[in-house]
């Protein structure tokens, strides 16, 4: 491809071809197949049509191996068409859209059969994922120059996307303003699901994304209309479409012959110019938006600046090229057969046979294998394994929280694990010194885009030694809880992506941790793998009052796919769940965790560690399988109690009160309800680390004995229990919000001390 002219009427060409093939793939899922459900298939046709031509102009000119973009959810029948075109996806996977096996709603980066950059789909969330994708490349780079190169990170937006609060907590992240390899592209169609929009306010957007540090380009017109406004009154004409309300612009699309009396009703004064244009070209000419506009948009993606990040705001037209286009309810209106066989006519194409590709000996066909070889990607090839211990092996004899027994695991990791060391990267929301990282800070530093001078280096009182360059292994972000595990999430999939093994971990106040639930979920979803530390937690923290008491986070860990969740109440508990779960993260088959921990030191005799070596492993096996008996049950025990995390000193110092009062009462300490729930759901299983047969050797069916749950959250989150073996229960728990007070007190308000444990162990006994 050489003359421009040409180059640019083979990719109408193809965009025709992905317009037709985004709509027949849409049109198979909901006429082409049985459906006696009555539920609706669905699809996107129109919001596909309006990201034709903004893709095709990337993928078939601009975009390169090393590039990754994120598809606004709405477009996956066009990624699908283009990668079929590309030869990245089978035929028979596109009557599939929305069935088992198929195409999956919104792209899926595991999903889908082609390729797909970033699962989309949770809005706002999925377009961030490039951004968080290009940093957490940055991190890999800076520390394995081995790393496969990078290229652009672009993000494909619908503008209602704009709406959410994501989008901005992340444009504004200071480090952002300084990363060039970024491109978002935003499809400014003005129509949401509902409505047309009725006022787009581009230039407060273009100031926001400006302040930010970004290079705001706007494609408006496309430059066969941009020549009418050259012409004498060309300006008027210009003024008057660009002072139309969105709904009046729409409408106008929608009559075509009277294009030029609905633009006269508000300008009389260009009855002249208009004249002078046919009909048919002047309602052409209106609908010539730089969004639709191949060549400007291939040159605007080739000139945007390369030390910044861009912002392409691209006006196009919803249903563009379909019959649906402009209408104020196309967003899931589905062309009729009739509609359908129009488009096919108009393509060129033939609705019984709607999958073709282009012979391979014309100028479409040969681009579109040129772009194959261009875009062809190198499998990525794991990094080999890496040895994480089981154990560091120091020993804990003074009381210690769970908190600052991980502060000391990952302040030991550099000297006793180095190998492990060197793939840790921990992320804090601006808590990172108030949950024990500054030990691990102090011996890595701080990674930053760009190093930055530490006018502190020279203070000898200073605790925390906070040095800002590109070699550090902690990232520190501002509080956007969002934010810290958006990048976790990508910082946990560069091992998939570029074949390179990260350990991500972040530290938040676990009563945020429902804030940030979706994006880490997403990110999850998406194929990252992390680990995710909520400190402090529970009613333990109680003189900083209700507001900041988390009660439902145990259960969303258990419930949450792809996480196995902790919560364990002793510091080597700690240590061996945390390191196991270290060596799940970043492979194939592996898993992310999340881990409820708290401030309270706790004595670790309560739970002493066996001496013997054989004793010793069997103790840290029952601890990653999910908790173990304190001491084994015994055949005349009258109660058993259950007890997780911080509250393990009440449920011991109970037991050891009813044993005084004559009742038998063992003791069952978790390390991880959630992997003592799956034992549960998988009897008969032994697979270590995922629940297997504990459920059986913490609650022998030889030796019943009614339960009693305690725990510093939900009390629901226990009451499976019940069923292992058809126990009598009472689960103890936190159901309603705190306040400030003394610990003592908080747990006695909640029904979580040791009397009341008590109390509770001879009711359930019937004593």
């Amino acid at each position: 491809m050489n003359d421009p002219s040409k180059d640019i009427e083979v990719l109408r060409e193809i965009a025709r071809r992905v317009l037709w093939l985004s709509a027949a793939i849409v049109d198979a899922a909901n006429a082409g197949r049985p459906n006696d459900s009555g539920v609706k298939v669905g699809g996107h046709q129109a919001s596909s049509a309006s990201m034709v031509d903004i893709m095709v102009a990337l993928w078939f000119a601009e975009l390169t191996a090393a590039d990754r973009v994120s598809v606004k959810p709405h477009a996956s029948p066009v990624l699908h068409a283009v990668n079929y075109l590309l030869g990245d996806l089978d035929e028979s996977y596109l009557p599939l859209l929305r069935a088992r096996g198929g195409l999956q709603s919104y792209p899926s980066r595991l999903k889908d059969p082609d390729t797909v950059d970033f699962s989309t789909g949770s809005v706002g969330i999925g377009a961030t994922a490039a951004l968080w994708a290009a940093m957490a490349h940055r991190y890999l780079a800076s520390q394995f120059p081995g790393a496969p190169a990078g290229g652009r990170f672009v993000s494909l937006l619908g503008d209602a996307e704009l709406d959410e609060g994501a989008i901005w907590e992340a444009v504004m992240d200071p480090a952002v303003a300084k990363m060039g390899e970024l491109l978002w592209v935003v499809d400014l169609n003005r129509q949401s699901l509902d409505r047309v929009v009725p006022d787009i306010q581009i230039a407060k957007l273009q100031g926001m994304f400006a302040a930010a540090g970004w290079q705001v380009v706007i494609l408006k017109w496309g430059r066969i209309i941009s020549r009418l406004f050259e012409r004498p009154g060309g300006d008027a004409l210009r003024a008057r479409l660009e002072a139309m309300p969105n709904e009046e612009y729409q409408r106008m699309l929608r009559a075509p012959a009277e294009t030029a009396s609905r633009i006269l009703a508000g300008a009389p004064e260009l009855k002249v110019l208009l004249d002078d244009i046919d009909p048919a070209d002047l309602a052409a000419a209106v609908r010539d938006l730089g969004g639709h506009d191949l060549g400007l948009l291939v040159d605007t993606f080739r000139g945007v600046d390369d030390d910044r990040p861009t912002v392409v705001f691209a006006y196009t037209v919803k249903g563009r090229g379909l019959p649906t286009e402009g209408h104020p309810n196309n967003h899931s209106a589905l062309l009729s057969p009739v509609q359908m066989d129009a488009l096919a006519l108009s393509s060129g194409m033939d609705r019984g046979a709607p999958w073709q590709r282009f012979a391979p000996d014309t100028a479409a066909g040969q681009l579109c294998a040129e772009r194959e070889r261009v875009l062809r990607r190198t499998p990525v090839t794991p990094t080999s394994p890496l040895p994480v211990p089981a154990q560091l092996g120091h020993p804990y004899r003074k009381p210690i929280s769970t908190q600052a027994a991980l502060g000391r695991l990952l302040a030991d990791l550099p000297r006793d694990a180095p190998a492990a060391a060197a793939r840790v990267v921990t992320c804090s929301p601006d808590v990172a010194s108030s949950t024990n990282l500054g030990g691990w800070i102090n011996k890595t530093g701080v990674w930053s885009v760009q190093d930055r001078r530490d006018w502190f280096a020279d203070d000898t009182e200073r605790v925390l030694r906070w040095q800002e360059n590109s070699n550090g292994q902690h990232i520190e972000l501002g509080i956007a809880e969002v934010n810290l595990v958006s990048l976790l999430g990508e910082l946990g999939a560069t091992w998939s992506r570029w074949g390179e093994r990260l350990i991500p971990i972040a530290t938040l106040y676990d009563p945020f941790v429902s804030r940030a639930l979706e994006p880490w979920s997403y990110g999850i979803y998406a194929g990252g793998q992390s680990i995710l530390v909520g400190t402090p937690s529970g009613v333990t923290l109680a003189p900083e009052g209700g507001a900041h008491q988390s009660i439902t986070t145990p259960s969303i860990g258990l419930e949450q796919p792809g996480c196995v969740a902790w919560e364990p109440a002793f510091p080597q508990d700690l240590e061996w769940c945390f390191l196991h779960a270290m060596s799940r993260v970043g492979v194939d088959g592996g898993t992310s965790a999340y881990f409820r921990l708290s401030t309270r030191p706790i004595d670790p005799l309560l739970a002493p560690v066996p001496e013997n070596p054989a004793l010793r492993e069997r103790r840290r096996r029952r601890a990653i399988a999910g908790g173990y008996r304190l001491p084994s049950p015994r055949p005349d025990d009258d109660v058993t109690l259950v007890g997780v995390g911080a509250i393990m000193p009440e449920v011991i110092a109970a037991a050891r009160l009813l044993t005084d009062q004559g009742v038998n009462a063992g003791v069952v300490c978790l390390t991880s309800p959630d992997l003592v729930f799956r034992s549960f759901q998988q009897r008969g299983s032994r697979d270590p680390g995922l629940g297997g047969a504990i459920i059986d050797e913490l609650f022998p069916a030889a030796h019943p004995a009614p339960l009693v749950t305690v725990m510093d959250g939900h009390p629901h989150t226990l009451a499976f229990l019940s069923a292992a073996r058809g126990d009598r229960i009472r689960c103890l728990g936190v159901t309603g919000f705190g306040q400030s007070s003394s610990l003592s007190d908080a747990y006695r308000l909640h029904g979580i001390d040791t009397p009341s444990i008590v109390d509770a162990a001879l009711a359930v006994a019937g004593l």
